[in-house]
């Protein structure tokens, strides 16, 4: 059997785990344990707290430092509403194409390092390779935080982490943070008629909103000079405003959905202190005059660290050999590959699979991509062992 078949056939178990990020990856973890500990791999898997959810980190070669980490997440996003051709959690061969759910984002990334680790089990490697893949992906990336302070605790300092989510195999060395908080205002509920005798959780949500779109265009202002992202500043969006009961009653209590993607860190301080000065110095003071007890309570559901591009990267480099590739880029979307620099490591973004197709009805991944993804890899195998 090809190389290839066999990731397809890898494939085809990856997708029926229907790892929707809300639920368990416990079993999927579980096959992919099994899979590397029966090629020799030293496996270790971390359970969230919430007992249902778990990180996987295994070794194939020599202990030490030094060694090439291969990631990926193994959630999904929901299939619900969407309108799709055939079984989401059932890979589907189809017009030369291989459709489901994960197969670009990014589960195809996952079987092709699982087929591969069959050959690098047969090496005799003298650098480690490990293997990484994280739950909770797509709600903050919050199996990788939890994963890379692991790794912290254990002293364990791979030197490069290729991050295989999907960019057509193009190599990206850089990307946006992204932060997601929920803001949740709660005021004194009354009758309409009379809106001096509440406080209207609304309107200051909608406040709220106003000043998040006057930071939107300072940020604008703020542009790294040769920012190569696009746009190239910090961006705000606003996801979700909820609140209140009825037409005649004033709102007790609404909330607010939103992110910024900071393109540096002092934009990240920015955006922060200009909210809490004017949460604490205009709308609570307006708010208690009325109701002592008004408040507002930020939630962070999120806070994923940008790859910042480096003069200096070995990742970049050995994926730019090992794939031909002349050129490197940036995208605005985020991945884990934030948190493994931040160990110290050089990080990349190298994956199949376009990001046009993640998270839509009829998700696929085309087989030459596949196949370019374990080219990548296999010749990875003269790293493993010089």
């Amino acid at each position: 059997m090809s190389t290839l078949a066999r990731t397809v056939e890898i494939l085809e178990k990856l997708i029926a785990f229907p790892t929707i990020s809300p639920d368990s990856n416990l079993e999927m973890i579980a096959f992919m344990a099994d899979h590397l500990g029966q090629l020799g791999a030293r496996v270790n898997t971390f359970t969230s707290p919430c007992g249902t959810k778990a990180n996987l980190f295994a070794t194939l070669g020599p202990e030490g430092d030094g060694g090439i980490v291969l990631s990926g997440h193994s959630d999904v996003v929901p299939v619900a509403e969407q309108d799709w051709t055939s079984d989401p959690f059932t890979l589907a061969p189809r017009d030369g194409l291989l459709f489901g759910r994960g197969t670009c984002d990014m589960k195809g990334f996952i079987a092709a390092t699982l087929a591969m680790a069959e050959d690098y089990a047969a090496l005799d490697l003298t650098r480690p390779v490990h293997f990484a893949f994280t739950h909770d992906e797509e709600t903050g990336c919050i199996g990788a935080q939890a994963l890379v302070e692991e790794l912290k605790a254990q002293g364990l300092k791979p030197a490069i982490a290729i991050i295989g989510e999907p960019t057509e195999m193009r190599i990206i060395e850089g990307h946006k943070g992204c932060c997601e908080y929920t803001t949740r205002f709660t005021g004194l509920e009354g009758h309409g008629s009379q809106p001096a005798r509440g406080v209207n959780a609304a309107e200051y949500a909608v406040r709220y909103v106003t000043k998040l779109m006057e930071l939107r265009h300072d940020l604008m202002a703020r542009a790294p000079k040769g920012s190569r992202f696009e746009p190239p500043y910090t961006t705000v969006n606003i996801g979700r405003i909820a609140g209140g009961v009825a037409h005649n009653v004033i709102v007790g209590k609404a909330e607010v959905e939103w992110e910024f993607r900071p393109v540096q860190d002092s934009d990240y301080t920015f955006v922060h202190a200009e909210l809490d000065a004017y949460t604490n110095d205009v709308l609570l003071p307006a708010m208690r005059a009325v109701h002592p007890a008004a408040h507002i309570e930020v939630e962070t559901m999120g806070e994923v660290a940008g790859l910042m591009p480096m003069e200096d990267n070995e990742a970049r480099d050995l994926c730019a050999a090992l794939t031909g590739g002349n050129g490197v880029d940036v995208v605005a979307f985020g991945t884990e590959a934030g948190l493994f620099q931040s160990l110290g490591m050089s990080a990349v973004v190298c994956g199949p699979g376009s990001i046009e197709q993640a998270h839509k009805p009829d998700e696929f991944i085309a087989p030459d991509q596949l196949q370019a993804c374990l080219t990548m890899l296999q010749g990875l195998s003269k790293k493993l062992t010089a």
